[in-house]
């Protein structure tokens, strides 16, 4: 399906049938579902467009606010903005094809305008913002003709003066940054006056541009990716919002959530214990045909037994089902060079140390099976950082040893995101962001992603 445009408040624009970005129904908002790229390309093709974006908490001030909502139904193309939105996307069964956030697309969007020689207008921010932006944005994008810029908030209202700026600088571009729900609410009643081509509400956009807004040097170095700071409010949100009226059991998890930092602790053991002993009991014959597949297959024992790293940077023995030859600790040093992985985690796609039902155990996350009597034990929780092994926590930058203040689990927020295709940096960017948020209702929401993730065997090898 494509969502249709305001043909209203677009005079000139395309008709329906020859807008082709497909989108996917996230919670009532039809979300662009496509690559940075395509969708890029396709809003700079020269025909009228508004575009606007949707976090969680956009979600949040649409339930409340009826002029917002109606401008969001006159917007053209919404992107989705967050991990919030995706987890939603798929709880709903239904995937978007990427991660449209404004910090990371926009620039691509510009860049993609300076090749074709157009122009960009800013508009918004406290004084000095927008002129601040314009500079960065000319220093990272060579090429980028600045058209103007103009202080937000007292400088767009009357809009009269505002727009008449940007019509007589000639922008083919406009973007405009007053905040959910403000400049959702200004591009719509001022979109028909506006001569520009394309105008996007890009949020905090500019603010981060200017270096207004204080992040983290992990963030930094991730090229102004805002998700990170989102992540950590966003399910909670959308669970609010979306699942717990969907889900009986999100309703009773949802009362642990919001209960002192003690009873949560109790709580998410006391679901850890039940979970764990429930999956043993209905697991153990089927583990016992994998432990015995494994002796077939090679030499040595069933279990593999390694040092890891759990909560607070206590050692403990971590099991595993064997998928890989019994030499195959003496043989990784040899092999780090080859590691598919960036950073301080070593992974390989073609690791010579697996066996031949290693690679049915690791495809499958069987091999991980084990891990549960290590929750049992209280070594690992069912959700939670992978545990690493003590040599990677020995080179882990400062700001990764903020994962080990919980225990390590089987499955976490990474592993639902493309496992093994992950790399470290955005990893731990993901486990930072778990610390922060846990709960029982984001745990149960990842435990049932998990299940997606080892069916669909993406990013596991």
């Amino acid at each position: 399906m494509h969502y249709q445009p305001a043909q209203s408040l677009m005079p000139g624009a395309l008709p329906a049938a020859a807008r082709t970005l497909p989108v996917t129904t996230v919670m009532g908002i039809p979300l662009v579902s496509a690559e940075p790229h395509d969708v890029a390309r396709h809003l700079l093709c020269g025909s009228r467009a508004t575009v606007a974006f949707a976090n969680a908490h956009c979600v949040n001030v649409r339930a409340r606010d009826r002029a917002y909502a109606a401008a969001l139904r006159r917007t053209d193309y919404i992107l989705p903005d967050g991990i919030g939105v995706e987890l939603a996307a798929r709880m709903q069964g239904r995937n978007l094809t990427a991660n449209l956030n404004g910090t990371d697309f926009v620039p691509l969007l510009l860049q993609h305008a300076a090749r074709l020689g157009l122009s960009v207008f800013l508009i918004g921010g406290k004084p000095g913002t927008a002129a601040a932006a314009a500079a960065r944005l000319s220093f990272d994008i060579p090429g980028l003709r600045i058209a103007g810029s103009r202080d937000g908030y007292g400088g767009a209202v009357p809009a009269g003066p505002a727009v008449r700026d940007i019509n007589e600088s000639g922008a083919d571009i406009v973007l405009v940054a007053m905040g959910v729900p403000r400049q959702e609410l200004w591009v719509d009643q001022n979109r028909h006056l506006l001569n520009a081509s394309l105008v996007l509400s890009v949020g905090a956009l500019l603010d981060f541009l200017a270096g207004n807004v204080r992040r983290a040097p992990a963030v930094v170095r991730r090229a102004r990716m805002e998700w990170v700071w989102r992540l950590a409010l966003e399910p909670k949100r959308l669970a609010q919002r979306y699942l717990i009226g969907n889900l009986t059991f999100m309703t009773r998890a949802a009362h642990y959530a919001i209960a002192r930092a003690d009873r949560e602790q109790a709580a998410q053991r006391g679901l850890d214990a039940m979970l764990t002993g429930t999956a043993l009991v209905a697991l153990a014959l089927p583990m016992m045909v994998v432990a015995m597949l494994i002796r077939l297959d090679s030499k040595g024992p069933a279990l593999f037994r390694q040092t890891r790293i759990g909560r607070d940077g206590k050692p403990f023995e971590m099991l595993k089902f064997r998928s890989m030859q019994t030499d195959a600790e003496a043989r990784r040093a040899d092999l780090l060079q080859t590691s598919d992985r960036e950073g301080v985690c070593f992974k390989s796609r073609n690791d010579p140390r697996v066996t031949r039902i290693g690679r049915f155990l690791r495809r499958t996350s069987l091999d991980e099976l084990p891990q549960l009597i290590n929750v049992l034990r209280g070594d690992m929780s069912l959700v939670g950082p992978r545990p690493a092994l003590p040599e990677e926590v020995a080179a882990y930058p400062g700001h990764a040893r903020g994962r080990l203040k919980t225990r390590p689990g089987i499955t976490g927020i990474w592993q639902v995101s493309g496992r093994a295709s992950i790399g470290f940096d955005k990893m731990i960017d993901m486990d930072l962001a778990y610390v922060r948020s846990r709960s029982i209702l984001l745990d149960l929401m990842l435990i049932a992603l998990t299940f997606r993730a080892v069916v669909s065997g993406r990013g596991a090898y």
